[in-house]
């Protein structure tokens, strides 16, 4: 019952923002296929949006426009469009059947090509409205990096790139992506200076899957993410006692502003000891549609030599769980959210990635012996891990041994700029550009499924749109309108593919006619039908199990 009351808030939290997104596309799509078969002189009886029962309709002409109940498609009904129907000689000029066959061609192409020109004009728009990116901002750095020896430093602003300007990480990133196995000049900003570092750029393998590079141009080490100011508060800890937990975000100190954890420490061993300390703190939500809790402390003048980590005992939270994932090895045994993980097997632990290398290598013997400390007292358990599968950022399927826990979230948002534009050459050009890009990416993401470098779990239905649909239009109207283009791409390379009942499919019995200058007999054209429904009908009970399967975590 709870799995059923879960789905059903789900859906209907989403249902709005679907109906838009795929209303708009389907509409946009069947348009194309009406407008042009109109010109074709071809009778058009029937415009819908949506299948099963009309809710709506409206008779002008020979057409009935009408909104049906189903919102999951739509259809453009011509008159004659069934091969082998009777249709009498008057008539045949109306007739989409007896057309000749590039007129065929031209009305079944301009559905695919019609959400192909949409996404171009959504862009466009997004173009204008403007869309947020990464600043150019160098996030964490460690002193045994490539990086941090080219001269970059945490805060860094990266401004060129042999010359040519760049203004969001992924335009740099792009810079870099064509200069593997070279060396660069990159132009910084670090406060007020201005420095020229002559960088050697390294080659590694693409991590985005359905690029068509295999490899890109790389600095070992750079990056723009930096960690949080979450900070661990050891039992003992005078802030313990005035309400400070571990997991909470410092946002300030005595008044200063603190971002990222590099900034914490320097900025508390400024603060005058004999004085009082205030920090400003966030705290994250209980329930998952909370808002974040927001608090001070305030910290009485102590006889200390000076604010600091050690002094005020306060350490990074990378090691506290923030998370026990209900039915796992790691709730089984009793771990609980703030224990520290202390040591694995015979393994001190001082980072996350430590914790991680540890659990996969296991190798399905004895248990996993975990100490972890949970306040003042030393707990050791013997855990079992065991194999899961779960999807990476570039889309492939991951086996391996977890128990279940999970750390805080503690990395901080990068700097976000909004990069708009006021000229429409400019706007369109973008447009293209975009559209282009993600046609390639849908185009790549069939291909590395064919290969076996994309997993076949990330093929979604009609509920993982809504749940974007959704997602999108809360943050906002240009995250919403980014992903009606990408979903409208979709539609316009998925309706292209060789499939019967699919346009393709009819594209392709065209072109075969146009070739042999006869039409396909009607028999062979039912018999391929017939299997690219059973095809068709396949994929989307597939899409829709991968959709439940991620919906509730199976």
């Amino acid at each position: 019952m709870e799995i059923l009351i879960s789905l059903l808030n789900k859906v209907a939290s989403g249902f709005v923002p679907f109906v838009i997104l795929l209303g708009v596309l389907i509409f946009i799509h069947e348009f194309g296929h009406f407008i042009i078969a109109r010109l074709c002189g071809v009778r058009v009886e029937v415009f819908s949006l949506g299948f099963g029962k009309k809710i709506f309709q409206y008779k002008r002409g020979d057409t009935n426009y009408c909104v049906s109940i189903i919102p999951l498609g739509g259809y453009v009904k011509m008159f004659g469009d069934q091969p082998g129907a009777e249709v009498s000689e008057e008539d045949k000029k109306y007739s989409f059947t007896h057309k000749n066959v590039w007129q065929r061609i031209s009305i079944v192409l301009a559905g695919p090509l019609m959400n192909f020109f949409f996404a171009i004009f959504i862009f466009f728009v997004v173009a204008f409205v403007g869309e947020d990116y990464r600043a150019t901002h160098v996030g964490d750095l460690t002193t045994d990096s490539k990086a941090y020896a080219a001269g970059f430093r945490s805060g860094d602003m990266i401004k060129t790139v042999n010359g040519a300007a760049v203004k969001t990480w992924e335009e740099f990133e792009g810079k870099l992506a064509n200069l593997q196995n070279s060396q660069a000049m990159v132009d910084i900003e670090r406060g007020t200076e201005k420095l020229a570092l002559k960088v050697d750029i390294a080659s590694k393998e693409n991590p985005n899957v359905l690029s068509t590079k295999p490899t890109v141009g790389d600095i070992e080490g750079l990056s723009p993410m930096s960690k949080a100011a979450l900070v661990g508060v050891k039992p003992d800890s005078a802030l313990a006692a005035l309400g400070l937990k571990t997991g909470d975000r410092v946002t300030a100190i005595n008044g200063e502003k603190i971002r990222f954890w590099r900034e914490l420490e320097p900025t508390l061993e400024k603060q005058n000891p004999q004085q009082a300390l205030q920090i400003d703190v966030e705290r994250a939500p209980v329930a998952e549609a909370g808002k974040p809790e927001t608090m001070s402390v305030t910290l009485a003048p102590m006889t200390l030599p000076k604010y600091s980590f050690d002094t005020l005992k306060l350490e990074s939270a990378d090691l506290y769980l923030g998370a026990i994932i209900d039915g796992t090895p790691a709730k089984t045994a009793g771990l609980l959210p703030g224990d520290r993980i202390m040591q694995i097997n015979e393994t001190k632990i001082d980072k996350w990635d430590d914790v991680i290398t540890s659990i996969k290598a296991y190798d399905g013997k004895e248990p996993v012996k975990i100490q972890v400390l949970r306040g003042t007292e030393l707990l050791k358990m013997n855990i079992v891990p065991h194999m899961i599968s779960q999807m990476t950022a570039g889309g492939t399927e991951d086996k391996r041994y977890t128990i279940g826990v999970a750390p805080f979230i503690n990395y901080a948002m990068p700097e976000l700029i909004e990069i708009s534009t006021s000229n429409p050459v400019e706007a369109i050009k973008i447009g293209v550009q975009r559209t282009w890009d993600v046609s390639v990416m849908t185009v790549m993401s069939f291909v590395r499924l064919f290969e076996g470098k994309v997993s076949p779990k990330n093929i979604g239905g009609v509920i993982s749109i809504g749940q974007a649909a959704s997602e999108t239009f809360k943050i906002g109207i240009s995250p919403f309108l980014r992903m009606m283009g990408l979903i409208s791409v979709n539609l316009f390379i998925l309706n292209l593919l060789p499939i019967p009942v699919l346009d393709g499919g009819h594209l392709l019995f065209y072109s075969i006619e146009a070739l042999k200058g006869a039409p396909i007999s009607i028999k062979n054209m039912e018999i391929a039908q017939q299997v690219g429904l059973v095809l068709l009908m396949s994929l989307m009970v597939f899409a829709l199990f991968n959709d439940f399967t991620r919906l509730f975590g199976m």
